[in-house]
């Protein structure tokens, strides 16, 4: 058989007979389907061919099916759409842009008019054959649930497969993102989220460069032109702001959000996109998605200054996917979280474009230029800006919850280094500090027991300005600690201003590594009140951390905090109700206490909420009244709380989950009267793939202490198998024990896994465990439960409160809190907030962020 010829089982068969590889630019591509199967990219295409019409494409068994959809997509929830499957698209056709010659099969222009991350609700491939798909999107434009469904039944009876039956139609599902006509939000953009293009445009040979020219002579009429020079995008110098006192209104200066991510240089070369860290370092391997659009400009050359973002489950900048993200180093890896997790470029500044150096235009002329050259929305979009008021601004930053704000001077031109023309102002003090020191861990703490901080004054020389001992996770305190010892070196005490705590539990390092610390304020001898360490900042160079550029004016400790601008308060979005009304009539804890308690625990439940579904067990008359299971969530529920559909196969019906992403979502959840919180151990991005797998510890007659005892059996197995695991009290009677599985493995693997290591147990500890599932056949032992790994199967999600006497929390514990003396009633609602406070870290959140071995390789050794 020739090369390329396609087999009968080739999905790309129809697709490639259909096209000739000479003639069109289309890609040809190659199934990928053991490498790219869960992806989960989908791209929306805008295609004018000989009738105009969009092409929905979602990745599937490693290749791209197909609809075409005649008139585009509708947000209105009311409105169906008729699309028609076509053949399987390779999934190079995902960065397809271009025009398609006459004569070929599908001529004219089409663009990428969004793409991102599709999600299915429900089992894809069982929905292909019953003709129903229900699924998320994640898309630049296009978000939310939407259905497809085909309009008739497979017609098995005459003859023909059901995927022969190409006629489908293409629905939004009422939510969050969809849209009603006339309202905000409605009409979606036009243009490439990739090249910035129209269709039309790109029919008609339009280039960005032909935009860009217009502006640049538009320019010419002021005093200041451009002139032709080719930057270095890895040695030009970035302009620098300086710290604000107080938000201002004035005429002549631009205000812009400031992000919470890397500063990022982007570049179109002759060689390519580049992409470089303020600190010089490549980054280009690590955003491909920026990269791709870097690629699909219409320039020769441009040159971008911005902050690389990564958005977070509530919509705004994640700095802690953005970590995630720059950390990988595989280019699978990377790939994959270009789809999952994409980062944007937000574009501030423009420095040069086509050979043409703008630097010395106004702020104003640049970006004017800038908004002619970037799409609309996509991986790299322009940072918008307001002029004039930027007190407003400012109040609007801080409700949003956002890191600060930019103001920048109209009139001025780019200019290297630090200028009074850009001042930052954060909505909280946070600032880059250079670690000269730390001390020794206390009380089985390990790595560390707190940071030493400095910075440098405009001579070079460094100052001491105090400590913090909070915020760290025990990874990093173990790892940090580690490359900490590394750098001890205390023969460079001599070249620190300040008082550097005396005695031998206090080290010096090397001035090279840094840190980002949040802190109240400055006293008036310059040390840092209340600080928090934020984050290691890696892409900065300790030099760069300077008195200047990192501090706040000094306050006096005994004054009030400095002003801020006036705002108006937002209406809270949960009414509460019944807030005296007992819930555990013993104790005296009302309703209102409960909802306290998740307001005062948010930081530290959440993480283990985002994203799933959440069920929910309601008292509307405390513990001794009558309780009701909850999975669907009220048709009066707020439209600004997410849900998520999912069908049940156990009762054959679809159901409406919560997803707590928030404290206000939280709190309405407290509201209801929930008490306890159950979740899914998987996530709405890969629903078949979950996080952990537990071992439940249930006693029911056994004594506690026996529970410890298999605990710590459990734990020691885990350990020599090379497999982290972690401990939480249930919060009724035993303990779960979790091992992470960084969604390695299908449920049916994580059942696997969990029945190995409970089994395992067992043997060591068979006088006092069993897996028998029968009370009867038990005899006083511990139940070791693996039966709660599946899908649907739930957990006590960590924090949440127990419907018992005390109001006991399913609370996380360090392994060395596992011993004699340990009880379930020692955590409760009232004890929990002030234990997370003291602890500064939560010990197990390492199930949802440590490492986890190569558990596929363990379990195939195992069998």
């Amino acid at each position: 058989m020739p090369k390329g010829t396609p087999t009968s089982n080739d999905r790309l068969a129809e697709y490639r007979r259909k096209r000739d590889a000479g003639a069109t630019p289309e890609p040809f591509g190659e199934e990928r389907s053991e490498e790219r199967r869960h992806h989960g990219l989908f791209v929306a295409q805008l295609h004018a061919a000989r009738r105009q019409h969009w092409d929905l494409r979602l990745e599937l068994d490693g290749v791209l099916r197909s609809w075409a959809v005649p008139k585009g997509f509708s947000l209105d929830p009311d409105e169906k759409r008729f699309a028609a499957q076509t053949e399987d698209h390779p999934l190079e056709y995902g960065d397809f842009e271009g025009v398609i010659p006459e004569g070929n099969y599908g001529a004219g222009a089409m663009i990428v008019w969004d793409r991102g991350l599709w999600v299915a609700l429900e089992d894809p491939w069982e929905g292909f054959e019953k003709g129903k798909l229900l699924f998320e999107l994640r898309g630049f434009k296009l978000r939310g649930t939407w259905t497809l469904f085909r309009t008739k039944p497979p017609a098995i009876h005459r003859g023909k497969r059901p995927d022969e039956d190409k006629n489908w139609l293409l629905m939004k599902k009422p939510d969050g993102h969809s849209r009603r006509p006339g309202e905000p939000g409605f009409d979606l953009p036009p243009d490439s989220v990739l090249s910035g293009l129209h269709v039309e445009e790109l029919a008609d040979g339009v280039r960005f460069s032909d935009r860009a020219r217009e502006a640049l002579e538009s320019s010419r009429k002021g005093r200041t032109k451009a002139k032709a020079a080719k930057l270095d995008p890895f040695r030009v110098d970035l302009q620098l702001a300086t710290n604000g006192d107080q938000p201002f209104d004035r005429k002549g200066w631009l205000f812009e959000i400031k992000y919470d991510g890397y500063r990022l240089i982007a570049a179109k070369t002759e060689d390519g996109p580049r992409l470089r860290y303020r600190n010089g370092h490549d980054a280009t391997a690590l955003f491909p998605e920026i990269t791709r659009t870097l690629r699909h400009l219409t320039l020769d050359r441009v040159l971008f200054d911005g902050e690389v973002i990564v958005g977070g489950p509530d919509g705004r900048p994640s700095f802690n996917g953005l970590q995630q993200r720059a950390l990988l180093s595989r280019p699978l890896d990377i790939e994959r979280a270009s789809i999952e997790r994409p980062a944007t470029l937000m574009a501030f500044d423009v420095l040069e474009v086509d050979g043409q150096d703008v630097r010395g235009l106004p702020l104003r002329e640049r970006k004017r230029l800038l908004a002619a050259l970037l799409p609309s929305t996509g991986p790299l979009r322009l940072c918008e800006h307001i002029e004039t008021i930027g007190t407003a601004f400012y109040a609007q930053a801080q409700r949003m919850g956002l890191e600060g704000m930019m103001a920048k001077r109209a009139d001025s031109p780019y200019v290297g280094g630090r200028s009074d023309a850009w001042l930052r102002y954060r909505v909280e003090h946070t600032g880059d500090f250079v670690l000269v020191g730390f001390s020794d861990p206390k009380r089985g703490r390990k790595g560390f027991g707190a940071l030493h901080l400095g910075l440098f004054d405009d001579e070079g020389v460094l100052h001491y300005l105090g400590r913090v001992g909070t915020g760290f996770s025990n990874e990093l305190l173990k790892e940090l600690g580690e490359r900490l010892r590394e750098l001890v070196d205390e023969s460079v005490t001599g070249s620190l201003e300040g008082e550097f705590p005396a005695g031998e539990a206090h080290h010096r390092v090397q001035p090279e590594l840094v840190a980002e610390v949040r802190f109240k304020e400055r006293t008036a001898a310059g040390m840092l009140r209340h600080p928090v360490f934020l984050r290691m900042r890696d892409d900065k160079a300790p030099i760069d951390c300077t008195l200047g550029s990192s501090l706040p004016p000094e306050v006096d400790a005994a004054h009030e905090e400095p002003p801020v601008p006036s705002t108006v308060e937002a209406p809270p979005k949960v009414q509460f109700t019944n807030r005296d009304k007992l819930f555990w009539p013993e104790d005296g804890y009302t309703k209102g206490d409960l909802i306290d308690y998740y307001r005062a625990i948010a930081p530290w439940i959440l993480p283990y909420l985002r994203d799933r579904p959440v069920v929910l067990t309601r008292y509307p008359d405390g513990i001794d009244g009558k309780s009701f299971f909850q999975k669907n969530a009220p048709d009066f529920a707020p439209d600004w709380i997410r849900t998520v559909t999912i069908h049940s196969e156990g009762s054959q019906r679809d159901i409406d989950y919560f997803v707590c992403n928030d404290e206000d979502t939280l709190l309405y959840l407290a509201n209801l009267a929930t008490i306890p919180l159950h979740v899914w151990s998987s996530r709405l991005a890969d629903l078949e793939h979950p996080d952990w797998t537990i071992v439940d510890l249930d006693p029911k007659d056994a004594p506690f202490e026996h529970v410890l005892q298999i605990a710590r059996a459990l734990r020691k197995l885990c350990d020599g198998l090379g497999l982290p695991s972690y401990v939480k009290t249930s919060g009724s009677s035993g303990l779960h024990v979790l091992v992470p599985l960084g969604r390695q493995l299908d449920y049916r693997g994580s059942r696997t896994l969990a029945e190995i290591l409970a089994r395992l147990v067992v043997e060591q500890c068979g006088e006092i465990a069993t897996v028998a599932r029968s009370l009867s056949d038990r005899e006083g032992k511990v139940y070791v439960d693996y039966g709660q790994n599946g899908w649907g199967k739930l957990l006590v999600a960590p924090f949440c409160v127990r419907p018992q006497a005390r109001a006991p929390v399913s609370t996380p514990l360090r392994w060395t809190e596992v011993r004699k003396g340990l009880t379930i009633e020692k955590h409760t609602i009232e004890s929990v907030p002030a234990r997370m406070q003291r602890l500064a870290e939560d010990p197990m959140l390492g199930v949802l962020e440590g490492d986890v071995p190569d558990l596929e390789k363990m379990l195939s050794a195992a069998g």
